[in-house]
């Protein structure tokens, strides 16, 4: 099981990355890799284009093998999870339980 490593170009990769970067990651599974780690250490200057990016690499990845985002500074992982990408940094997603909301009932429990 080989792990392939894809790195995005910074500050911040332009809409003419994409293509490019999708090619080569379809030419990294095609050559045997079965995950790839993309770094996006270099993206100092996140923005729309990053989250293009992003998605259409997890869209060229589907169905072929894993891919997970590492060194997301922290503008990244909030534009990430703004967009409901940040599963591709391979962290759980955390959320608010919902309010008000009460999990089970006991036959102790008062009535509200």
């Amino acid at each position: 099981m080989e792990i392939q490593r894809l790195v995005l170009p910074g500050p911040a990769p332009t809409v003419q990355d994409v293509a490019r970067l999708c090619d080569r990651l379809a030419r990294l599974y095609a050559d045997g890799a079965a995950a790839v780690v993309c770094d996006a250490g270099p993206v100092t200057a996140p923005d729309l284009a990053v989250v293009e990016l992003l998605a259409r690499l997890r869209l060229t990845a589907r169905g072929r093998g894993g891919l997970t985002v590492t060194g997301a500074s922290p503008p990244l992982r909030a534009l990430l999870d703004l967009v409901g990408l940040v599963e591709l940094l391979g962290e759980a997603e955390e959320r608010e339980p919902p309010v008000r909301v009460q999990e089970g009932i006991e036959p102790d429990d008062l009535a509200l």
